[in-house]
């Protein structure tokens, strides 16, 4: 046996053991798997998680609702905008809440900028890891756009804490629809050249084309969604599905393709930019002035604002944030499953309610944690070089994956 910095080996008579991560730059710095090889050739593997174990579920139980939203922040660091949705939406759900017209057409538009700015990256990551680096940079710029936009709608670029059970914490700012549109063409332009450089790009082709292919059998056996079963020809898309926000008024594709290989899972992808793109250009003519908070002030946090201007504001503010059971957000005694179509799939909540003013227990449907476990399995057969490819087309993102 002898060690190679995080590689360690272990030599048999035909076969070599090989442990590759969590520190390789192809792990993503928190993924492990440990493989048995011949040659190139892949004979096994088995991949091992927990190295980003934050305990969300666990933490939920110990903080309000509202306050909840700020470790969505951390499940998918690269979309958490979405996460912040998909755990409002669940809440709102549980109390029959319904939050104003004005306030369900931002979140969105910012769900759909969300899903651009993630989907800009796995993308650009994974011509990277194959070699191709400009596509990251071309890819990199858009997303840091997009960045900009949420900074200035949010007040910071990544950790966003943007929404609040029966609405959100801003109303966008002025300017905002005017940097959007520029973003979407930008964006636009950006998407036809990465088709151009790599759909016909040999190179690009004889790593993506073939590899690491999901069948529909395998997509329902193991519980996949989003866009890695929508390559292998299953059109589950909860915006269709299950519509939620405004989805159901506006008109778009659920792209979908039938070879399931990590080709499929980067078209797919480009093809879902194109469609946020018309979602989000959709929804911006539909932006009315109105109120972006619930008028339920038993529920719904007042504006910040109107706390330091009015007396009546302030004592709901003050009943809603003060720790006790006689005050904060009371939801009734029952468990809910609500879920919604985030980058990477379903993105599920499920809370258990006691009836004070924090979740009994809370269980997260993360995406990563039901689309990763294939991945040892088409790995098994494969060759050694197809790691990288295969990962990447799967976008994992440890914080959803762990937990």
């Amino acid at each position: 046996m002898y060690s190679y910095e995080n590689e360690v080996v272990e030599q048999t008579e035909n076969t070599v053991h090989l442990n590759v991560g969590p520190s390789h730059p192809a792990m993503h710095g928190t993924l492990r798997v440990k493989m048995e090889v011949r040659g190139e050739r892949v004979i096994k593997a088995e991949q091992e998680i927990g190295y980003l174990h934050t305990g969300f579920e666990k933490l939920g139980e110990y903080r309000s609702y509202n306050q909840f939203i700020t470790l969505t922040d951390r499940l998918n660091y690269f979309s958490p905008l979405n996460n912040n949705i998909g755990f409002a939406v669940a809440v709102e759900e549980l109390l029959g809440l319904v939050p104003p017209r004005r306030c369900q057409v931002i979140r969105t538009l910012l769900a759909e900028l969300s899903r651009l700015a993630d989907h800009s990256l796995c993308v650009g990551a994974l011509a990277m890891d194959l070699g191709a680096f400009t596509s990251i940079l071309w890819t990199f710029v858009e997303r840091e756009k997009l960045y900009d936009v949420f900074e200035a709608v949010t007040g910071t670029r990544l950790t966003t804490s943007y929404t609040r059970v029966g609405g959100i914490a801003f109303d966008l700012p002025e300017g905002f629809e005017s940097r959007v549109i520029a973003i979407l063409d930008s964006m636009e332009s950006t998407v036809e050249k990465l088709r151009g450089s790599f759909y016909k790009n040999r190179i690009f082709l004889d790593r993506t084309e073939g590899t690491g292919i999901i069948t529909k059998e395998d997509i329902e056996s193991f519980g996949i969604t989003g866009p890695m079963a929508r390559a292998s020809g299953v059109a589950y898309d909860l915006r269709k599905y299950r519509p939620y926000l405004i989805y159901d008024e506006l008109e778009f594709k659920v792209p979908t393709y039938t070879e399931g290989d990590s080709l499929a899972r980067y078209k797919v992808r480009l093809d879902e930019m194109d469609e946020s793109i018309k979602i989000i250009r959709q929804a911006l003519k539909l932006l009315e002035p109105g109120p972006i908070n619930a008028l339920d002030q038993k529920h719904a946090l007042p504006d910040k604002l109107s706390t330091y201007r009015d007396m009546e504001s302030m004592i709901h503010h003050f009943k809603m944030i003060m720790p006790g059971s006689e005050h904060g957000l009371h939801t009734p005694v029952t468990d809910l499953y609500s879920s919604t179509e985030a980058p990477n799939g379903e993105l599920g909540f499920h809370i258990v309610s006691d009836g004070t003013s924090n979740p009994w227990r809370i269980r997260i449907r993360g995406c990563s944690m039901l689309n990763y476990p294939i991945f040892g399995r088409l790995m098994e057969g494969s060759m050694l070089s197809d790691l990288v490819a295969i990962l990447a087309s799967f976008n994992i993102i440890a914080g959803e994956l762990d937990r």
